[in-house]
């Protein structure tokens, strides 16, 4: 099971963390994965200085915007597998 936690603070909800969330539940959703990826919003995760940050697992804390939140998703939650 991957978690991905997307920061809802205030900084990244001005920068889109619910267009993200939104994105990121229709890829889940659309790829199959709801039984292998829990999407969870969090609170102040650093690193949003140039978009959302986003952490998968207990990895890199990463700046995503909407315009990248779909290759995002294909590069750490695809590509990767389980």
């Amino acid at each position: 099971m991957k978690t991905v936690s997307v920061c809802v603070g205030s900084a990244c909800h001005l920068k889109g963390a619910y267009e993200i969330i939104d994105i990121f539940q229709k890829l889940i959703e659309s790829n199959g994965l709801s039984d292998s990826v829990l999407l969870k919003g969090s609170f102040c995760l650093g690193k949003c200085c140039s978009g959302v940050s986003v952490k998968v697992n207990d990895g890199d804390i990463m700046s995503v915007t909407v315009d990248d939140a779909g290759n995002f998703f294909e590069k750490n939650l695809l590509e990767q597998g389980e």
